[in-house]
């Protein structure tokens, strides 16, 4: 109606991820450029650093404590935390408040925080109602539902919701997606049993059939993608946040520059 106010459009505080800094800043852009078409007003706040998941599933207390007093001091402020991995909004979320028992005042701080934060595709899908995207990519997909999305935050139909609407992609469904990587709590403590279930998802995704392997965890595709280029596999391993944001220009994970432009010249 005319003169009526309009919402203000909602203040997200990006998590960017240490892997994401460190090794895969695309990724971070991907999702940046993401949410402000969901309309959202983002920012990236400089204080960030680990969200401290390593830490507390070492069984280091301390160190996960002081690493969420920072992240909690750093995004209390907005409206929503929004980060392109599972793990971390997980860690946020789901193990933060746990963190302080005990400690009145920072858990409920904890808690305060942990309402608001969400992973990356649920956040477009569940938060803003986002159907579609405009991307395209012509290539046949595969998804890894990685561990901690899915377990502590139910992510699962919204990357799928969100990947049929990238012109030319064809989603091809693994054996059992929701399979683990051996990547996460497993790899450091108990390395043969973290092979052997890298073993058994790479051979699930080469029967898959896909060009690309998709997901929404760096760690996990790192880990993954590593795997497959040993194997010599010519599956391209990419976070969904590049595929969705239509940010699929540079090498692939895990892949030489040179590499890749020999594929293409």
């Amino acid at each position: 109606m005319p003169g009526q106010r309009q919402p203000a459009a909602p203040r997200v505080g990006l998590f960017v991820t240490c892997l994401v800094d460190l090794f895969r800043p695309t990724i971070g852009f991907a999702a940046h450029k993401l949410l402000e078409g969901a309309g959202c007003v983002v920012e990236v706040p400089v204080a960030q650093t680990c969200c401290g998941r390593s830490a507390y599933s070492s069984g280091d207390r301390e160190e996960a404590r002081a690493m969420a007093q920072n992240t909690i001091e750093a995004f209390e402020g907005f409206d929503h935390v929004v980060t392109p991995s599972g793990a971390c909004a997980g860690m946020l979320a789901i193990h933060y408040p746990a963190l302080f028992e005990g400690d009145a005042e920072w858990q409920a701080r904890a808690t305060t925080l942990a309402s608001k934060v969400h992973e990356l595709t649920s956040f477009l899908v569940d938060v803003q109602g986002m159907r579609a995207v405009q991307a395209r990519l012509a290539a046949s997909v595969t998804y890894h539902d990685a561990c901690a999305g899915l377990n502590d935050l139910g992510v699962r139909a919204q990357p799928r919701a969100l990947l049929e609407s990238v012109e030319g992609v064809r989603l091809t469904e693994m054996r059992d997606p929701t399979s683990c990587c051996g990547f996460g709590g497993c790899a450091g403590a108990h390395p043969a049993l973290a092979a052997s279930r890298a073993t058994r998802k790479t051979a699930d995704i080469e029967a898959a059939g896909a060009d690309m392997l998709l997901a929404g965890d760096l760690g996990c595709l790192m880990d993954m993608a590593g795997r497959l280029r040993r194997q010599g596999s010519q599956v391209e391993v990419r976070h969904i946040a590049e595929v969705l944001a239509g940010m699929v220009d540079g090498p692939p994970i895990g892949a030489r520059h040179a590499n890749r432009q020999q594929q293409h010249s």
